[in-house]
């Protein structure tokens, strides 16, 4: 059969036509292959297709990453001419342009359709349950494998592994990884990932040595696993053992997913390694993604003067890139940074929902209204972007930290999707630094129906009723979470020093060198009280202590809890510690209260200390006796 002649090509044969849809397929080359598609549409024969050149049309867009045209082929095939390879093969496109809901319907209607399944197809399956953390459909794939006597195969066994690891089912995976009678270096390193990330490092160090062969992944999950939970030394010690011992050359996945553990646990020396040994085997032609993630490692981890130059070093930058540098000046609270930089980007990449969510954000942290309002507002006008929620919950915080309680419940009551409870938290986070008691609890009766088990909201209403003078209700509240068994989430600050992480919890004497740290803590509220400050003793309402706590006689014990705070007591570790002069980097679970951030005021101006503190929310960097934040935060 031949082709008629289109003007791109001589007149082919179907049998060409489909080598050649295979040939763009692997390169691949969407251009070449759609005017190839355009020859079977402008010869009239697309009305009666071929279907094996439909087939072969399906898998060149699919394998080509064009998502809309795949579809269009595979629902123009009748499914009396589509087999399982066809089903599989746009699942496949599905997972990999990070559609696995879209996969998953895709499978529901195969076997509504009565198509066989093969191997191929429950891996596509399993891989979208794992991004969706839908164990439900994983269990009930893993049990048709074993019916369709496919358990066996090494390849869904691992997926099927990694689907529980990802979904937290450390012990369905162990299962699976204990029945295998042949299992390959892939098996161990999903094995090894959830025993780390599960379980714990240690276990996962059991594992590690245990393994018949390393690569590069299990090297690469050991030094997270590692670094992630504050242990320098033994990451770095692995790190070398990696590079001189085993000979592996640390390429830009391993490098971008340590510096991403640096930045989650703040550790900033091995951050700088990294850094120094990317400029020292890629010279200036570092990756683009490597710079990302070093722009994102300094911010996170306090060092947002180090982001700014690595960024503005950068030879070429992408809306990625633009993205991580807005948002740690945006963590910074470096507002007017952000919109001064605004206009740059928009010159080099186009904004994209991240972009305005950091924007956002930093106007609120900065407190600026109005500018927050413009940008909001030209959102769809001139950035064609769909606000999303996320964008709505940073201008409810935005309108409530300023106090304008009355347009944010409008806007709220205006929203196209119902709030959930980062936007209803972050205005009962206003109405505590704002007192509106009412609007307090109307919202937190909102957030119970969500999450009756949120002690955030309890706290932060616990405290509102304690600052208003309203010591019963405060206590109310706490009784009634004491009652349903919800406990507090202990507060822990983390400082590194010499390389290592040294961790405290409020009232923690479990450190080596206690005695010494209390001693500085004495000595330090001493001359706090000298300078003028006032231990604020409401915020401390909550602290977990028995009913006794509003009593006069009890002042002392409130203060002294007040006093033993975890980020007071890493700063004391930090000012015995380090040499005189130095900041001081310390990272906090938990929003630091009013008391401590009170307090680190006037301790950077005793101690001439800058002191750059990471809570949950943001950086407040305190110097010469103010904070970065300017007490609006």
């Amino acid at each position: 059969m031949r082709w008629p002649c289109h003007p791109a090509f001589p007149s082919l044969s179907c049998h060409q036509l489909r080598s050649l849809l295979r040939s763009c397929a692997r390169r691949p080359s969407l251009g070449v292959g759609k005017k190839l598609h355009a020859a079977l549409i402008t010869s009239g024969l697309s009305a009666t297709p071929d279907t094996f050149l439909c087939n072969a049309l399906l898998h060149f867009y699919a394998l080509c990453g064009s998502v809309p045209s795949a579809c269009k082929v595979f629902y123009g095939i009748p499914n009396s001419h589509k087999d399982t390879v066809d089903w599989t093969t746009l699942m496949g496109c599905f997972a990999r342009h990070r559609m696995p809901a879209n996969g998953l319907r895709l499978f529901i209607e195969m076997r509504r359709e009565g198509v066989s399944i093969d191997d191929v197809t429950l891996i596509s399956v399993f891989n979208a349950c794992a991004r969706l953390s839908n164990v439900e459909v994983g269990v009930q794939g893993h049990g048709v494998s074993k019916k369709l006597g496919l358990s066996s195969s090494i390849k869904v066994c691992n997926t099927v592994m990694d689907m529980y690891v990802k979904c937290g089912l450390l012990g369905e995976a162990k299962g699976v990884f204990e029945e295998m009678e042949e299992r390959s270096i892939v098996s161990w390193t999903v094995i090894l990932d959830g025993m780390v990330k599960l379980e714990s490092v240690g276990s996962g160090r059991v594992v590690f040595d245990t393994m018949p062969e390393r690569n590069e992944v299990a090297w690469t999950i050991m030094v997270v696993g590692y670094l992630g939970n504050g242990f320098t030394r033994e990451g770095f010690s692995l790190i070398g053992e990696m590079i001189f011992g085993c000979g592996f050359m640390l390429n830009f996945v391993t490098l971008c997913s340590l510096l991403s553990a640096c930045a989650q646990s703040g550790d900033v020396m091995i951050g700088r390694w990294v850094h120094v040994y990317a400029l020292k085997t890629m010279g200036k032609e570092i990756d683009i993604i490597v710079e990302t993630a070093l722009v994102d490692m300094y911010a996170k981890c306090g060092r947002v003067d180090a982001a700014i130059e690595v960024f503005e070093h950068m030879q070429v930058r992408n809306v990625v890139a633009w993205n991580a540098m807005l948002s740690g000046l945006a963590m910074h609270g470096r507002g007017e940074v952000i919109l001064d930089m605004f206009p740059r980007m928009v010159k080099e990449a186009e904004p994209d929902d991240l972009t305005f969510t950091s924007l956002l954000s930093a106007c609120s942290h900065s407190g600026l209204v109005e500018e927050g309002c413009h940008y909001f507002h030209n959102l769809e006008l001139l950035y064609k972007i769909t606000p999303k929620i996320e964008h709505y919950a940073c201008m409810v915080d935005l309108l409530g930290r300023a106090g304008r309680f009355e347009e944010a419940w409008v806007l709220i009551k205006k929203m196209p999707m119902p709030p959930n409870e980062v936007v209803l938290g972050s205005l009962l986070g206003s109405c505590s630094v704002h007192g509106k008691l009412e609007l307090g609890e109307r919202l937190l009766h909102e957030l119970l129906r969500m999450d009756p088990y949120n002690t955030e909201c309890h706290i932060l209403l616990s405290n509102m009723y304690a600052l208003g003078g309203k010591q019963d209700k405060a206590n109310s509240l706490r009784h009634v979470l004491k009652n349903r068994g919800i406990r507090k989430v202990p507060g822990v600050s983390s400082i590194y020093v010499d390389g290592q992480v040294h961790q405290f919890s409020a009232g923690d004497k479990s450190h080596p060198q206690t005695t010494e740290i209390y001693m500085k803590l004495d000595e330090m509220i001493r001359k706090l009280r000298l300078t003028g400050y006032i231990p604020k003793t409401a915020s401390q309402v909550f602290s977990g202590g028995d009913s006794r706590a509003n009593k006069e006689n009890d002042l002392e014990e409130i203060e002294q809890a007040l006093f033993s705070h975890s980020e007071k007591l890493a700063v004391c570790f930090g000012l015995i510690s380090t040499r005189a002069g130095s900041p001081l980097y310390i990272f906090k679970n938990l929003r630091t209260c009013l008391d401590c951030h009170s307090a680190m005021k006037m301790v950077s101006s005793i101690y001439d200390r800058e002191i750059v503190i990471r809570d949950r929310n943001r950086f407040h960097c305190f110097k010469r006796g103010s904070c970065s934040c300017s007490d609006y935060w």
